[in-house]
């Protein structure tokens, strides 16, 4: 926005541009948010630049080479972190954003929601192997009926729902309104968030068959942690990931209207405490998750799932487990719409977190061209 007024900013326009650019940064003054409270007494360094990063080039959207400052830029970067062995050793911020603010991180926060899993287990609270309905029975007669939880956590239950994020009239859009991202139709309200999933049917074929990338699985997810441990999301996380892991800025995660968090993609933070988070990973959970739980990530268990998928283009080689995704060589990948990533490469003990206000959802190309980015940063450091 040429000239900024906070009243052009609505629910019915928050994720369009030019509005995007302030509103994923404060998404808690749109949609109603509950508080995940980080470490108190916990602090960041300062801005740390991009001198490390200087001359670092690879093929760009047009596969014409491009300067990262240029592909930054380009690829509508909001905020850029880079961590090497457990240090920040680049950082870089739009002119329009704030690296304090938590920004909105879209369907990264399905593998946040993920790890959460992985230490409720560790616990003792939760079983990947139990059917969904051992935790919240109300799914019986729904698609989630007869899944377990693990099919729901690496997407492979069969739901009669379609994922599309530009739809402005069907399914998906009543999803956005029962999640309370978008205005409601007085004439076509929608349910609250879990009546909406507990009506949801079953699709073609059996669970467990092939990779398919359905939202409405992880805020199911949500409540089933909820109902597996006794307390609320955003107090799980808090609890068990964001004050251990010593996130610095309390994160948010947007509610429905009666409380239930949208774990599939409503969480807000810093790009300083999700390179925290990421480097967790990298260091095979450090005592806070099983090096276990990490290493099946990495285990290419579902590769035949994934083959049989819907998001084979983005990773050919790659497969898919509890909400991470592993590229097929060697890096685990967080991803949500508009450009929001963690990337995390062992081998050069390299952590990146990229936050962006893409005009799009989704744009296949410019998805390619970050992973070239990624690869790039990170080979720097393993040549």
């Amino acid at each position: 926005m040429t000239t900024f007024d906070r009243a052009d900013v609505t629910l019915a326009n928050w994720r369009t541009a030019p509005h995007s650019r302030w509103s994923f940064e404060h998404v808690s003054e749109i949609v109603p948010s509950a508080t995940i409270p980080c470490a108190r007494g916990a602090e960041h360094a300062g801005p740390i630049g991009f001198d490390a990063l200087s001359g670092i080039s690879f093929a760009g959207v047009t596969d014409a080479p491009s300067s990262l400052r240029e592909f930054l830029a380009e690829s509508e970067t909001d905020e850029l972190v880079v961590m090497r062995n457990g240090s920040v050793i680049a950082d870089w911020s739009a002119p329009h954003s704030d690296p304090t603010c938590p920004h909105i991180i879209f369907s990264v926060s399905k593998s946040l929601t993920g790890l959460l899993a992985g230490i409720l287990a560790d616990k003792g609270l939760l079983s990947f192997e139990k059917p969904i309905g051992v935790y919240v029975p109300e799914v019986i007669g729904s698609a989630y009926a007869d899944a377990t939880v693990q099919q729901l956590f690496d997407m492979e239950i069969s739901v009669d729902f379609v994922e599309s994020y530009l739809d402005t009239s069907g399914g998906f859009e009543r999803y956005r309104r029962a999640t309370g991202w978008n205005p409601e139709k007085p004439g076509d309200p929608a349910p609250d968030l879990k009546r909406f999933i507990c009506g949801i049917g079953k699709g073609a074929g059996q669970h467990g068959e092939r990779h398919a990338y359905r939202s409405p699985n992880t805020d199911l997810a949500g409540i089933v942690l909820e109902r597996a441990a006794g307390t609320r999301f955003a107090s799980l996380l808090s609890e068990h990931l964001w004050k251990v892991v010593g996130a610095a800025t309390d994160a948010f995660v947007t509610v429905d209207r009666i409380g239930t968090a949208r774990a599939a993609g409503g969480i807000s933070a810093t790009a300083r405490d999700l390179a925290l988070t990421g480097d967790l990973v990298r260091r095979r959970g450090a005592g806070i998750i099983s090096a276990d739980f990490i290493a099946d990530l990495w285990s290419r268990k579902r590769r035949e799932a994934w083959k049989d998928g819907d998001q084979l283009d983005l990773f050919p080689e790659g497969s898919y487990r509890n909400y991470w995704y592993e590229t097929g060589a060697g890096e685990l990948a967080a991803i949500g719409i508009h450009g929001q990533w963690i990337w995390i490469h062992p081998e050069s003990e390299t952590v990146i977190v990229k936050l962006s206000s893409q005009r799009l959802p989704v744009d296949p190309a410019l998805d390619q061209a970050i992973v070239r980015m990624m690869r790039a940063i990170c080979g720097a450091w393993s040549r």
